[in-house]
């Protein structure tokens, strides 16, 4: 292992916990979402990849619903899985996710709901809205 890796993956295990508090969206690692599920948290993940156009407009809209509603942060885990990475993953096959452009609202063993190559506001909004009323 290079020290540079290291150091990288030291800091991001340290800074993990405190990106949730925060409001920032966290990085999927495999068992993350399900640690999060076990504590008894509203979890929204974000099935996405770097250079698809609609994932931006997803992630354009959900950062702005979140500056607008400060209680999507307080109440809600967000969670990015890279679908490049992760499309094979348990995760990914659990939720039956079938493509990059998906954004998944969970809380124990429920789906709240998804919201699949949707990019308006509305639309992400109500999926927002029922995580924070199901919290």
């Amino acid at each position: 292992m290079k020290r540079r890796d290291f150091i990288a993956g030291a800091i991001l295990a340290v800074s993990l916990p405190f990106a949730a508090i925060s409001g920032e969206t966290v990085e999927y690692k495999p068992g993350l979402v399900d640690e999060a599920l076990a504590e008894g948290k509203t979890v929204f993940v974000d099935f996405g990849t770097d250079w698809c156009t609609t994932c931006a407009a997803q992630k354009r809209a959900v950062e702005a619903l979140r500056d607008e509603n400060p209680a999507y942060d307080d109440a809600i885990t967000f969670v990015y899985v890279n679908w490049d990475q992760y499309s094979k993953d348990a995760l990914s096959k659990r939720l039956k996710i079938p493509r990059r452009s998906v954004l998944v609202a969970l809380r124990g063993n429920t789906e709240i709901g998804r919201v699949t190559l949707g990019t308006s506001k509305k639309e992400i909004k109500a999926l927002l809205d029922a995580a924070l009323a199901s919290s």
